[in-house]
């Protein structure tokens, strides 16, 4: 095994322990043995001294011109294209997902780093007509202040990126906390950004726990906006500590997402999506392809297919290349899984393959389970209706079109959906009518790129987008100036 490393919070420019002195351990989640890495369990004292940082960097930094700003980024982008590898099989080690995956996580932090640099040239504006003569108006962006970013671990780093780079592009100081679940992909990505020119301050990282750290940043009063991913629940939980003070809030939370396969689909094609949107990252994203609605003339042969090829994939440690899906995140994460499996069950749906956890010697007592599909679920069903995040997949039949649509937009969330059909009028009505944020034709419901921007409806998001130039309008605001250049016996000749 590797040496764990021993990280620490970066405040103030500085590498320093947690003020309690207390620590955590990041452990591989497909060789529990293996510490992969040890952190500060930082508390409110913690975030304190990280968001008076914050605090003070900001003038200096919103001053620093914006193409500027941007160099570092830029520089940033190219070590981390450097150290790629190094840093995928890292983050494999830490949360699990297979090599092919980590490394376009890394590579998705790369491409946010390169497109927010090139915003630092651009953030533009609106320039207008006045009413009146002699008058100039324009609006231009405006930075927040210090921002609190809370990053999940299923993209350790990707999503790191897609909070960080937009809000230092824009002139806002940052203090995260990424997930305890996978802190080491982000403390590598701070520490690029330190190494790469970053001023002391500008940005500040602390390790911990939700209820500990997570939460204290979101209810300082230094923190101008929040930017949080993770559950619903856990959003809702964020909002209402907001809402007295008012903050610029970004939730990006729960999916439920749906694949939707009509008679006429190139079927070879859904199943291939519907595997890896499935189970891809073994089903956890907010992304993933957990329901597929099928029309019932295609629904037996789609079926035999889907068990088939999941009955085949390889599961086990990510770091194998012939290795398709890796572990579940924590055991706490595989009981959920388990306990999913047992009420789809009990509930009447037909289970056709997978739903066991995995063990042996080969699994060196990881997190494993078997990809999992039911089928003949009904869409009121709680294995159709919750976020499970995992290998599971419920196959959900359909009459036709319109019943597929009102399936689709039959839960609470409102992601991610996709139709796979040969009739292009049928896509675009599909992409019209569902109530979701993204939506793909002939393509799962995984694979968002970074210059599209990235959000839900529903109780999925609440509004703000990541990702693309939409992320520009989360982590600014606008200022709207007007100028009257005309002279004193210019206006006395007017009102004359």
């Amino acid at each position: 095994m590797t040496p764990p490393k021993v990280c620490k919070n970066s405040i103030n420019g500085e590498w320093i322990e947690s003020a309690s002195e207390a620590v955590f351990e990041d452990r591989n989640p497909a060789d529990p043995q293996e510490i992969v890495g040890i952190f500060p369990r930082s508390d409110q004292r913690d975030v304190a001294l990280a968001v008076e940082a914050a605090a003070e960097a900001f003038p200096r930094w919103r001053r620093t011109p914006a193409p500027r700003r941007a160099e570092i980024l830029y520089r940033a982008a190219r070590r981390l294209e450097e150290r790629k590898e190094e840093l995928a099989q890292d983050m494999t080690r830490e949360m699990g997902k297979v090599l092919i995956e980590t490394r376009g996580d890394v590579q998705e932090a790369i491409d946010m780093a390169y497109f927010m640099a090139g915003e630092g040239r651009r953030l533009y504006g609106q320039t207008t007509t006045s009413e009146l003569p002699d008058k100039f108006a324009m609006s231009l962006r405006a930075p927040l202040g210090v921002c609190g970013l809370i990053s999940p671990w299923n993209f350790p780093m990707a999503i790191p990126a897609w909070k960080i780079l937009p809000a230092l592009i824009c002139g806002n100081t940052v203090v995260i906390k990424p997930s305890e679940d996978a802190p080491l992909s982000c403390y590598h990505l701070v520490k690029v950004l330190a190494e790469e020119g970053l001023p002391r301050g500008v940005i500040n990282l602390v390790t911990g726990f939700g209820e500990e750290a997570g939460e204290a940043l979101v209810a300082h009063p230094g923190v101008k906006m929040i930017s949080f991913t993770g559950s619903t629940a856990v959003g809702r939980r964020v909002s209402e500590v907001c809402a007295p003070q008012f903050k610029r809030l970004h939730l990006e939370m729960g999916g439920k997402n749906v694949i939707m396969v009509m008679e006429d689909a190139d079927l070879d094609l859904a199943i291939d999506g519907a595997v890896w949107g499935a189970f891809g990252t073994t089903g956890q994203r907010c992304t993933a392809s957990s329901r597929i609605v099928v029309h019932k003339q295609v629904y037996k042969e789609f079926l035999e297919d889907l068990v088939e090829r999941a009955e085949a994939i390889r599961v086990g440690n990510g770091l194998d290349p012939a290795v398709q899906m890796g572990p579940l995140i924590n055991a706490e994460q595989l009981r959920k899984v388990e306990d999913y499996v047992q009420t789809g069950t009990q509930e009447g749906a037909r289970l056709l393959c997978g739903g066991h956890r995995l063990e042996g010697p080969e699994y060196a007592g990881g997190h494993f389970f078997e990809p999992t599909v039911f089928a003949q679920v009904q869409p009121g069903m709680r294995i159709a209706q919750e976020e499970i995040f995992g290998p599971v997949v419920s196959v959900i039949p359909c009459d036709g079109f319109e019943s597929a649509i009102e399936i689709g937009n039959g839960v609470s969330y409102g992601l991610s959906a996709s139709i796979y059909t040969q009739d292009v009028n049928r896509a675009f009505v599909a992409m019209r009518e569902m109530e979701t944020g993204i939506f793909y034709v002939n393509a799962p419901t995984i694979g968002a790129e970074i210059h599209l921007p990235f959000g839900g409806t529903k109780q999925t998001g609440n509004g703000h987008r990541e990702a693309g130039v939409a992320a520009l309008d989360t982590f600014s605001e606008w200022k709207a100036v007007y100028v009257d250049y005309s002279s004193r016996l210019q206006r006395a000749q007017i009102d004359s």
